[in-house]
């Protein structure tokens, strides 16, 4: 073999190799672009699920702060309608207190309420001996009428009637006065008690009141409330 031949299959060697090169360039040129392109992709999908998680989560805290704030109102509108609600309930008590200082302004009519509410206790207590204790105005009247009174409660419990000791040291608030109008004060009626002060009756006015205004408080709210709806 000449040198011609030899400088000819060397060059052809050389373009061989030269062509294998650039081959496998082009083969690392392209695998290198897909992968830049699967990174890329995987990159910017991972990015739009971090931007899609941090907006549930911000769409989530507006929700949430939307359901507190309505249900924050929703209280307060509950309290101020309780609070409405109460200070007519309150008016409708004060107005019935006060209705109920003329309860003793008849005196017939007091009279025989007392008779009553002493009898009524005497049956709650079934003691042979109690103590009664009423206003100070009212002792007179209260001693006009023990008998009678004992003798209704014996024959309607068909029973003795029991000793009443009328207390002449303690007695039930007076009625309120023009110059303390809203100090404690007893419209009127009595209390009765077992002599060891273990069994006690309140037949005060003002004790029935607060009874009949707690018995009928749901009423007057369903009242109220169907009111306030309509």
């Amino acid at each position: 073999m000449n040198d011609a031949d030899v400088s000819k299959q060397m060059q052809q060697m050389v373009r061989f190799i030269k062509l294998e090169a650039q081959e496998k360039a082009n083969e690392i040129s392209i695998s290198a672009e897909e992968e830049f392109n699967i990174a890329k992709l995987q990159i910017v999908e991972a990015e739009k699920r971090k931007v899609m998680q941090e907006y549930d989560r911000k769409a989530k805290q507006v929700d949430i702060r939307k359901k507190i704030e309505f249900s924050m109102q929703l209280n307060a509108s509950r309290i101020k309608v309780l609070q409405a609600q109460d200070d007519v309930v309150n008016a409708m008590k004060d107005s019935a207190s006060e209705e109920l200082l003329s309860v003793a302004d008849d005196k017939n009519a007091y009279k025989k309420l007392l008779k009553g509410l002493i009898v009524q206790s005497l049956l709650r207590l079934k003691e042979p001996s109690v103590l009664l204790r009423c206003r100070e105005i009212d002792v007179e009247l209260i001693e006009s009428i023990l008998e009678e009174a004992k003798e209704q409660y014996a024959e309607k419990a068909n029973d003795c009637a029991p000793m009443i000791t009328l207390d002449n040291r303690v007695y039930l608030l007076p009625p309120p006065s023009s110059e303390e109008s809203n100090g404690p004060s007893c419209a009127g009626g009595v209390i009765l008690a077992s002599q060891d002060g273990k069994i006690v009756c309140d037949n005060t006015l003002d004790a029935r009141l607060d009874v009949v205004f707690r018995q009928k408080l749901p009423e007057i709210r369903k009242l109220l409330l169907r009111k306030a709806s309509s």
